[in-house]
């Protein structure tokens, strides 16, 4: 009986947890309409690429089967609509590697058809052959369009040079239609991408630091501890990996993106922040994930470094905290706030003489030994790394980043 009840408690709390992440995908798809109501966003951006596929399909659907007549007008939309592409570079690119795709599924199934005049021969003959084009890095994930073709071909109507050549006809009117309303209609240029991920990936750095700081000034400097400082890091890298694949959205998005497409986006001629800054917080990034491995070797009792002495380690968490707020400050400003904190002179003053105090500390412990000498000194380099790329950084970063494509 107790078996029953554990077994329904267990149902029960696996049904409760399924209607959760239910409820929270609700609440993330309504709070993503508001979003995409409100401002422009990647929320709104994701509901014009949405319509505009659709009015993509509608229109050769339209341009096929009504003006044209054609009876096999299925590929026209099929084809417009995979092809409102997230850039208009990727719309070009991927129309090339579908079309060609295509016409190669149509005409190799069509001559296996013709040798061996029986429909399961000719697709034992060709779909095999396909797939392994379908592989191939030059049709990108374009290929599989080869086999679904000639599965098309084989078994939807009589293979004749007339069906072959409607059907590839309408993969290029469809290409067409689809690039067109792509390049044409509220172009995609991914701009706005690249200040956002950079100022999360300033935030993220700052909150690491804090984060680090608060473990240090409390003395946690165990393995547990340890383990979420390599956590943090990994957090750091994949906001970096994110700020990335941004910086070559936008790229790509101007790409093959005219001046008058540009204006009839109402493109800002500034929008993104020179790609210097992204170097520097990639170097941020390095030097906090350097820290934060000194720190959790220091950490671990099996190793021979030891961490610094407790007060030397408050100070060092607060110089920690402090590039921290600039992390923050700098994350605000990205977002378009007026907010520099090392404008503050006495921040400014107060991390130097932590930086002083830290030296001091250093010449007091290589006196006790070379262990914690050795962690000091790296924590102390690597902190000194961060302020030359954040406090002491230079002050051109305002200055616009031209658009260019």
């Amino acid at each position: 009986m107790i078996r029953v009840t554990d077994a329904v408690r267990a149902r029960g709390a696996r049904t409760a947890d399924a209607l959760r992440r239910e409820a929270h995908a609700v609440d993330r798809a309504a709070r993503a309409a508001r979003a995409a109501w409100r401002s422009p966003g990647r929320e709104r951006d994701l509901v014009v690429q949405s319509l505009k596929a659709a009015a993509a399909a509608l229109l050769a659907w339209f341009v096929a089967s009504d003006w044209l007549g054609d009876p096999m007008a299925l590929m026209a939309p099929w084809v417009a609509l995979v092809l409102v592409q997230a850039t208009v570079y990727s719309s070009l690119r991927q129309a090339a590697q579908q079309f060609t795709a295509i016409c190669a599924g149509s005409l190799l199934a069509s001559a296996a058809q013709a040798l061996t005049g029986d429909t399961l021969a000719a697709l034992a003959l060709s779909i095999p052959v396909l797939m392994l084009l379908a592989n191939s890095p030059r049709f990108g994930d374009q290929g599989i369009y080869a086999a679904t073709t000639a599965l098309f071909t084989l078994t939807s109507d009589p293979v004749t040079v007339s069906a072959v050549g409607h059907r590839m006809g309408q993969a290029g009117l469809g290409a067409v239609i689809g690039v067109a309303v792509n390049a044409l209609v509220l172009p995609p240029i991914h701009l706005r991408d690249v200040p956002e991920n950079l100022a999360a990936l300033a935030q993220e750095a700052g909150d690491v630091l804090h984060s680090l700081a608060g473990d240090l000034r409390h003395d946690d400097g165990d393995t547990q501890s340890a383990a979420g400082w390599s956590n943090a890091s990994a957090r750091l890298e994949r906001r970096l990996d994110a700020l990335r694949s941004a910086r070559g959205w936008s790229r790509e998005s101007l790409r093959l993106a005219s001046r008058p497409i540009r204006a009839v986006r109402r493109v800002p001629q500034a929008a993104t922040p020179a790609e210097s800054e992204d170097e520097r917080w990639s170097r941020v990034t390095g030097h906090i994930r350097a820290l934060t491995r000194t720190l959790a070797v220091a950490a671990d009792a099996d190793r021979t470094p030891t961490p610094p002495d407790g007060p030397v380690l408050r100070s060092y968490a607060r110089l920690l905290e402090l590039i921290g707020d600039v992390c923050h400050a700098e994350s605000r400003r990205l977002l378009g706030a007026h907010a520099d904190i090392r404008q503050d002179c006495g921040v400014e003053d107060a991390m130097r003489e932590l930086h002083e105090r830290l030296q001091d500390g250093l010449l007091e412990h290589a006196a006790h030994g070379a262990a914690r000498t050795a962690v000091l000194g790296t924590l102390l380099l690597q902190a000194e790394n961060l302020w030359t790329e954040t406090v002491s950084a230079p002050d051109d970063r305002d200055a616009p980043h031209p658009v260019t494509g």
